[in-house]
């Protein structure tokens, strides 16, 4: 009585045998599924495993399908986010980044280099000549990266230190902006509210020791050997801009909040107030 099901893709055809669940088998809870953190990586996000179903879709679509943006991915280092308003949250933040060209940098921020690590969040890194062109204003969002990564704080892993501190060099006078979208330190099982701003650090003293020991430990590297081996890496660079790093030198922070305000719908007037009434909204004005 074994199930199986076939997914066709033009002229492909996968098939794999679908396991019925036993009787009696209750569904599980998002407090079990929080409960049972993956032993070597962070807590799964709620809901249901991926199904043998699913599994069988994913591996037809991806050897079906290519990923050029994905493909582009050619490095991993991981260093430490803060908030920018309240910098005593702090992150492990796992970088898998590209490069658009010689001065912009494009990175998606992991809270683990796992199979089951969550996506929380994005930072976009550029060169210092780009960054004395931004705007006053949009100067204020961006963290600098001289301290980030003279001090050790980032790592490449997996990468001979020598190799890692000539792609070092290059970064150490770049400027990031980051956004993160899961506010994983607080423990929210599901991305909550909308994105906050995070800043990086600027000097010693601000992160907090254990947390970076703990990063150590955990991949077996030693921030400390990082850093004398970046000795120098500062000198004949001028100090970060002024306008970066913005809640270290002010004491006050950019942060981001939702507000309501009429929307903008598409189509006419008369089929937003209709489309409005039938989900029970306000009545809309014709």
């Amino acid at each position: 009585n074994q199930q199986v099901t076939s997914v066709v893709f033009v002229d492909r055809i996968f098939t794999l045998p679908i396991a019925s669940k036993p009787s009696g088998m209750c569904e599980p809870s998002i407090e079990a599924s929080q409960a049972a953190p993956c032993p070597a990586g962070p807590p799964p996000a709620p809901g249901e495993p991926v199904s043998l179903q699913q599994k069988l879709i994913n591996t037809a679509t991806s050897a079906l399908q290519s990923f050029p943006p994905l493909s582009k991915i050619c490095q991993h280092v991981c260093a430490f986010h803060c908030y920018a308003h309240d910098t005593t949250r702090q992150v492990h933040a796992h970088h898998f980044c590209s490069h658009l060209n010689e001065e912009m940098r494009q990175c998606i921020i992991y809270d683990s280099g796992e199979p089951g690590a969550r996506l929380i969040g994005i930072e976009y890194i550029i060169s210092r000549r780009l960054y004395e062109g931004l705007p006053q204003e949009e100067r204020r969002f961006w963290h600098s990266h001289q301290y980030e990564v003279s001090s050790g704080q980032l790592a490449a892993l997996g990468v001979p230190l020598a190799a890692a501190n000539l792609d070092a060099s290059k970064l150490v006078d770049t400027y990031g902006k980051t956004f993160h979208t899961w506010q994983v330190d607080l423990g929210h099982p599901l991305p909550y509210g909308p994105p906050q701003l995070m800043m990086s650090f600027t000097g010693d003293g601000q992160l907090d020791p254990a947390l970076q020991q703990q990063r150590d430990e955990m991949h077996g590297i030693s921030s400390e050997e990082i850093r004398n081996s970046r000795a120098g890496m500062l000198d004949g660079l001028a100090p970060p801009h002024a306008d970066a790093d913005h809640p270290w030198r002010t004491g006050q922070a950019w942060t981001t909040s939702m507000q309501l305000q009429d929307a903008q719908l598409a189509g006419s007037k008369e089929e937003a107030a209709a489309e409005a009434a039938k989900h029970g909204g306000a009545k809309l004005s014709t």
